[in-house]
């Protein structure tokens, strides 16, 4: 790559998430300003096996702020776990004189980064980039807020079939094994019961529970809409299972629902243009003050540096504030019990 500038690469690794366009468009007009050369790696760490990158201009990224998904693409890369890939990658960034790496993903690719240190000695910095929101030392990662919204407004047209027919509907949401984005969409849209990893039990109690609520609910309120929304991941068999097993175990009729990738697509919401924004702005000023090994966060509205080590430790849990709340709404079941007595 003939150039007199130093080098600075941009990727998106892993699921995509909502704002990552932003991220790659603050990151780049950063570091124009900053005086690098600015490339992109397409398809995550592929493209620095393969050398497959665009050069990343003004024009390139003047108007890619509302869009969802990335216009480096994404992917996972299984081969990245091997130190042969891993070897090859730092000399591929070498010989391309990149001086500073900038990787755009979640838990997974922040993983990698780490793995790739080994070998490269420029500088690597994270962006938390995941709808799952379960990154550690950042209060959100980019995508979660408009991921939240997506599934709200599916929740919502939901429970309008729902009422319409007097049934009962499970819907699945994403978040791997964070229950982050199934309390706030379960809140946030009046479900009856949320099921997650911060307050599942194991099937058979939580089959009482469900069924015992349902029926509490249906003597207080006669037949109506009710709404379950679940975790992915958590109940074995998904929620059609779920369904299968509330209908054995209580001749319960359920609908499952499973929301899937529309929660990772769509233009990102102001909230997460914003926060992408801020953290680009912010990785570029870490590399331009010669750091590494860290991910830009975001903690009570501060830009902060937190080592890549910590941010995939996998110790954070959601807010004690969603938790209660989650709870005193399930207590609809006490008062219904009483007005039944």
């Amino acid at each position: 790559m003939s150039s007199n500038k130093p080098v600075l690469a941009v990727l998106t690794s892993g699921g995509d998430s909502p704002g990552m366009n932003a991220a790659i468009r603050s990151c780049t007009l950063a570091a124009l300003q900053s005086g690098y050369k600015v490339i992109g790696f397409t398809h995550g760490y592929y493209g620095i096996l393969q050398k497959k990158y665009i050069e990343l201009h003004e024009h390139v990224v003047r108007d890619i702020i509302h869009c969802g998904g990335t216009i480096l693409k994404s992917a996972r890369c299984p081969e990245f776990k091997e130190d042969a890939s891993q070897q090859q990658a730092a000399k591929n960034l070498e010989e391309l004189n990149v001086q500073a790496l900038i990787v755009i993903g979640g838990d997974g690719s922040f993983n990698g980064l780490i793995q790739l240190s080994r070998y490269y000695k420029g500088q690597v910095i994270g962006l938390p980039g995941t709808i799952d929101n379960d990154i550690d030392g950042t209060d959100y990662t980019i995508g979660f807020a408009t991921a939240v919204e997506t599934a709200i407004e599916a929740v919502d047209k939901i429970r309008d079939t729902a009422d319409a027919f007097e049934r009962i509907f499970i819907v699945e949401v994403m978040g791997r094994h964070s229950g982050f984005l199934a309390l706030n969409v379960g809140i946030a849209s009046g479900a009856e019961q949320i099921i997650t990893f911060e307050n599942f039990i194991n099937p058979g109690k939580e089959l009482k529970k469900i069924a015992e609520h349902i029926s509490l609910c249906k003597k207080q309120r006669g037949m109506s809409s009710y709404l379950i929304v679940a975790a992915e991941n958590l109940w074995p068999g998904g929620v059609y299972r779920l369904a299968e097993d509330l209908g054995n175990y209580a001749n319960i009729k359920c609908t499952p629902c499973v929301l899937g990738y529309i929660q990772r697509g769509g233009n990102p919401l102001a909230k997460d243009r914003i926060l992408a924004t801020k953290l680009g702005v912010g990785a570029v000023r870490a590399i331009d003050n010669g750091k590494t090994m860290l991910m830009i966060a975001e903690c009570n509205r501060d830009i902060k540096e937190v080592s890549l080590a910590i941010a995939v430790g996998h110790t954070k849990t959601v807010n004690k504030d969603l938790l209660q709340a989650q709870e005193s709404v399930l207590d609809i079941a006490a008062l219904a019990k009483q007005q039944v007595l």
